[in-house]
């Protein structure tokens, strides 16, 4: 399947690399302190994006140690990063991508402030900008995932396509840390109506997961499946990264 990534996740709390259960900060798994080695160990593997979360900026919180963590992990350069977290002010944006970041991830913006998403497309490019759709219950939520909101992911698809965006990453925050698997049918149907790039996250257990995408492929049109983000499968040993990387290819 051309076009469809694999991207290991590193999520930074206080300079740390965590993992969090349903994105409970109680929950909170610590998994290393140094995230550019961390970074180092899936580039190793082969991969060809990450994806960074400043869990910090995502719950309000001062994120100094992660935006230095970022900095370290984009200087080792050899892949292309995805950064997300707490980003909701253009000066911000701009900050992300000017250290090397390759695409930026908005969530809480893009429902609070469809015109900073737009005003971020146009002034960087669609490439470099991406929606976050983060949802439970079929609800989008906001601000670290504590604000529950009334609107649906569909809805807010089509919102961020109005505002220019073409790839969207959406995360089923019932499955996400817990390795119950990721909802591959509803993300497909997020492509299909919204005729996006949508990436899928929350949830991958094992390499069963990235096959199940796989197949749901033909029915994302007009969007299509753009690949799958995998967290704790990676951290826990339930996924090689290698060989995720590998069948994505195989397609």
């Amino acid at each position: 399947m051309t076009g469809f990534d694999i991207y290991p996740a590193i999520d930074l709390r206080r300079g740390r690399v965590v993992r969090l259960e349903l994105g409970d900060p109680a929950r909170e798994t610590v998994f290393g302190d140094n995230p550019a080695a961390m970074a180092g160990r899936w580039r190793d593997a082969g991969a060809r994006w990450l994806h960074v979360v400043n869990l910090d900026g995502a719950f309000a919180e001062a994120g100094a140690a992660n935006w230095a963590a970022l900095a370290a992990i984009v200087a080792a350069g050899g892949a292309r990063v995805q950064f997300g977290g707490g980003l909701r002010a253009l000066d911000d944006i701009a900050a992300a991508l000017d250290s090397g970041v390759a695409r930026v991830v908005l969530g809480t913006a893009a429902l609070e402030s469809p015109e900073l998403l737009a005003a971020a497309v146009a002034r960087f490019g669609p490439e470099r900008v991406a929606a976050g759709i983060d949802a439970r219950d079929g609800r989008v939520r906001v601000r670290g995932w504590q604000t529950e909101t009334a609107v649906t992911p569909a809805a807010l698809a089509l919102s961020a396509r109005a505002a220019g965006v073409t790839t969207v990453i959406t995360t089923d925050i019932a499955r996400d840390g817990v390795l119950t698997g990721v909802n591959a049918e509803a993300t497909a149907a997020l492509a299909a109506a919204s005729g996006l790039a949508v990436i899928a996250s929350g949830g991958a257990r094992d390499l069963g997961d990235v096959a199940r995408l796989l197949a749901l492929a033909p029915t994302a049109a007009p969007g299509r499946l753009a690949g799958v983000i995998l967290g704790r499968a990676l951290y826990d040993g339930h996924i090689d990264l290698a060989a995720a990387l590998a069948r994505a290819g195989a397609g």
